[in-house]
């Protein structure tokens, strides 16, 4: 069943002759461990059995590999459904250890170099782009998946993976907001992704796959996308349906370390990030972020469209050579060009992600960010309410939490 003409996901390969990816549904009304079985049918179980082989050869520490595989059945006790149930269920159909339908699961979480770009023309209408460049291309390109996740007859959500990976690097949910997430290095990958695992921090692909299942808009997805713990350091970008819905979200494990919203009547109608951090200056071997806002700016908000944003995503700089996964582009919904606005949610009135994030976080990193914006934004005078407000309902934050978070704050200052 397709978008229709209010919600349109262009998929376009990058790589010169590359085909395009198989294009395939997954139901969500069926137990997890069924859910790809119709898809595994159309590969040879002995080339996907070998290619499980070889990147975890290649890319899994030898120790990682010794600890994980004589506790697989035990870690499946510290994995969301349905993400365990998927990996036990294709690992089963293949004959592939479980240990190792785990491990190749954190292969891909470990890389993902990328340019992710969010944009509002002059109109209003948001276009994300990506690409996602991998090692295995000889491999990768022949199991490169663009899924539709189907429930009660309807896709509930749209995302570009590898056939094996139950997480979404790439996805749109029709109608409400679109993300994207890129490798953000925070050193020592693997002791602090196992240890944050086994603490039952998501992986960051898993979390945007469940953001796109669960948030029901913009200012929800980036509150999740925000606040749950994950088990490695990651920057998300999400597009929405309405102007000024772009968002560069910094991640640590625990929670954001900086929000970068779009500010089209500020001038910044884009935002680019490329496995740096935006306040920093990427290396001069790998400056993909300068190549990228060069050609934006030459191509002008007014110009910006599927066509023109693509022609950006694949220029040499932003791709590394041997690019592993397409090039997308990808926009949530197209707004009509003129009329009144649809209706917004209080939240999406003031475009102001406080509002929502103080109403409804249950997240402590989460709730830790909103109650610094609060402190930021106002004077001396509220400060016996922000003690209050520490003393009744957040005696778990510890002090360097909250003075983690002020520093984020002064960064972001009033873009929000």
């Amino acid at each position: 069943m397709g978008w229709g003409p209010w919600a349109l996901l262009a998929l376009l390969c990058g790589a010169a002759g590359a085909a395009a990816p198989l294009r395939c549904n997954v139901s969500l009304d069926i137990p997890p461990e069924q859910r790809w079985l119709p898809v595994l049918r159309h590969f040879e179980p002995a080339f996907l059995r070998a290619a499980v082989r070889r990147i975890i050869d290649e890319s899994v520490p030898k120790w990682v590999h010794q600890v994980i595989q004589p506790i697989a059945a035990e870690l499946q006790l510290f994995m969301p459904q349905p993400f365990a149930g998927e990996i036990a269920g294709m690992c089963k159909a293949l004959g592939v250890n479980l240990g190792d339908g785990i491990l190749l699961n954190f292969a891909y979480e470990s890389t993902a170099f990328c340019t992710s770009i969010v944009a509002q023309d002059d109109i209003g209408n948001i276009y994300h782009g990506r690409n996602l460049d991998y090692g295995f291309v000889d491999i990768l390109s022949k199991i490169t998946l663009d899924v539709q996740f189907i429930k009660s007859g309807q896709v509930a959500y749209q995302g570009t993976t590898f056939l094996g990976y139950v997480g979404l690097w790439t996805g749109q949910s029709p109608h409400k907001f679109t993300i994207s997430g890129d490798e953000r290095d925070g050193g020592r990958w693997w002791e602090n992704a196992i240890a944050a695992f086994l603490n039952r921090n998501y992986p960051v692909s898993w979390l945007v796959r469940d953001t796109l299942s669960e948030a029901e808009d913009f200012q929800s997805a980036v509150l999740r996308l925000a606040g749950i713990p994950i088990i490695a350091e990651v920057y998300y970008i999400v597009g929405g349906v309405s102007p000024k819905e772009g968002m560069v979200i910094t991640r640590n494990r625990r929670g954001p370390a900086d929000l970068w919203p779009l500010n089209p009547l500020g001038g910044a109608w884009f935002r680019v990030e490329t496995n740096y951090d935006h306040w920093t200056t990427p290396p001069p071997f790998d400056d993909r972020r300068t190549a990228a806002i060069k050609a934006l700016n030459a191509t002008g908000q007014h110009n910006i469209n599927f066509d023109t944003l693509f022609k950006v995503t694949e220029l040499p700089d932003p791709c590394h050579a041997g690019c592993g996964e397409c090039a997308l582009v990808m926009q949530t919904a197209l707004r009509a060009p003129s009329g009144p606005e649809s209706p917004l949610s209080p939240c999406a009135e003031s475009h102001n992600l406080l509002t929502c994030i103080l109403s409804s976080c249950l997240d402590k990193s989460a709730a830790s960010f909103a109650l610094t914006q609060f402190r930021q934004r106002h004077t001396a005078a509220n400060d016996k309410f922000e003690e209050d407000f520490l003393e009744e309902d957040f005696k778990m934050f510890t002090v360097f939490e909250i003075q983690n978070a002020t520093a984020l704050i002064q960064r972001v200052g009033t873009d929000l």
